[in-house]
């Protein structure tokens, strides 16, 4: 259970994720990561380096605002925070010895859903008996031009 419930949660966070419309669910994930970026601040494991983590973190955050790449990254580099922090450092939760490496597992599902481009997962059910992934009518502004997480139009003659 200790492996499975963590991708549960993440799998749980994409699907809470997607009751927020676009382009606010972008931003509210981009707070999202760099806030988990500044979690192991308090318990200062290891030292110095958990401030230039989270100055890392909060450039790609930053970026994130408008790239679910830069968001997806940065959850990426969380895990690898995790890691570290499970292998040598304080947990994220102090009275959870394992609760670094349940974000580890966690992580990584958040970050792949947003390096697709954070869609709306409740969206994608509702599509999917309907034989498409996506209609214009229905697709947020960011997926109607084309390119996830990007806002930029396809260009004529393109596919994505």
């Amino acid at each position: 259970m200790q492996y499975v419930a963590p991708i549960g949660i993440g799998v749980l966070y994409a699907l809470l994720m997607s009751l927020v419309r676009e382009p606010h669910r972008r931003r509210l994930n981009a707070v999202m990561v760099a806030g988990a970026g500044a979690a192991y601040l308090s318990g200062g494991g290891l030292g110095g380096w958990e401030f230039a983590f989270t100055a890392l973190i909060t450039y790609v955050a930053f970026r994130g605002l408008d790239s679910w790449t830069f968001i997806g990254v940065g959850w990426l580099l969380h895990t690898a925070w995790d890691v570290v922090h499970h292998l040598k450092g304080n947990p994220i939760i102090p009275f959870a010895p394992t609760s670094s490496l349940g974000c580890a597992i966690c992580d990584p599902v958040i970050a792949l859903w947003c390096l697709w481009g954070g869609p709306s997962l409740i969206d994608l059910v509702r599509h999917r008996g309907r034989g498409h992934r996506h209609d214009s009518a229905n697709s947020t502004p960011v997926e109607a031009a084309g390119r996830p997480g990007t806002g930029e139009p396809v260009p004529s003659g393109s596919s994505n």
